[in-house]
C-alpha cells in the first residue's frame, strides 16, 4: 500500500451525518466503524464514529470521527493531518521528524485495531496522526 495523506477531521458528536453530507457532495464509497464495533458496546458513545472513511473515484479521501468523551475539539481545530499506509520504517521515519520539538498526545504503538498509531502536534502547532497497517489488521 502507498502512504497516504489526507485530511483528518475531528466532530464533537455528529461526524456520521458530517461524512454522510461529505459523500453526498463528492460521491464515492463511505466506511464508518462504530466505538461499539471495536469492544465498546455497552459505552455510552457506542453508536458514535470511531472511524470513518469517504473514498472518491476522483482520488479524494477524507478521514473523520466523533471524539470520545472528555477530548472535545478545540476550536479552530477540527482537524488533523492524517498519514497512513504499510511502510512501517517511512512512516515511523516521518513520525520522529513531526513529534521532534512538538508535543505527543497519543504515542506511537500498537492499537486495539491492531495497527501501530500515534498523536502528535508539530512545533508549528499542526496536529498530526500517523497509522502504520499491520499483517494482522
Amino acid at each position: 500500500m502507498v502512504s497516504r495523506l489526507n485530511p483528518y477531521l475531528s466532530f464533537n458528536g455528529d461526524a456520521r451525518q458530517a461524512l454522510e453530507f461529505y459523500q453526498e457532495v463528492f460521491g464515492g464509497t463511505l466506511t464508518l466503524n462504530t466505538y461499539g464495533d471495536f469492544g465498546q458496546a455497552e459505552a455510552p458513545n457506542a453508536d458514535k464514529i470511531m472511524h470513518g472513511m469517504l473514498e472518491t473515484a476522483g482520488g479524494f479521501t477524507l478521514m473523520g470521527a466523533d471524539n470520545p468523551p472528555g477530548m472535545e475539539s478545540a476550536p479552530g481545530q477540527p482537524f488533523s493531518v492524517s498519514l497512513s499506509g504499510d511502510d512501517a520504517a517511512e512512516l515511523t521515519g516521518y513520525w520522529e521528524k513531526l513529534s521532534e520539538g512538538g508535543s505527543v498526545s497519543v504515542p506511537l504503538e500498537k492499537q486495539m485495531w491492531g495497527d501501530v498509531f500515534g498523536m502528535c502536534t508539530d512545533r508549528f502547532g499542526v496536529p498530526w496522526m500517523v497509522n502504520i497497517s499491520t499483517a494482522e489488521s
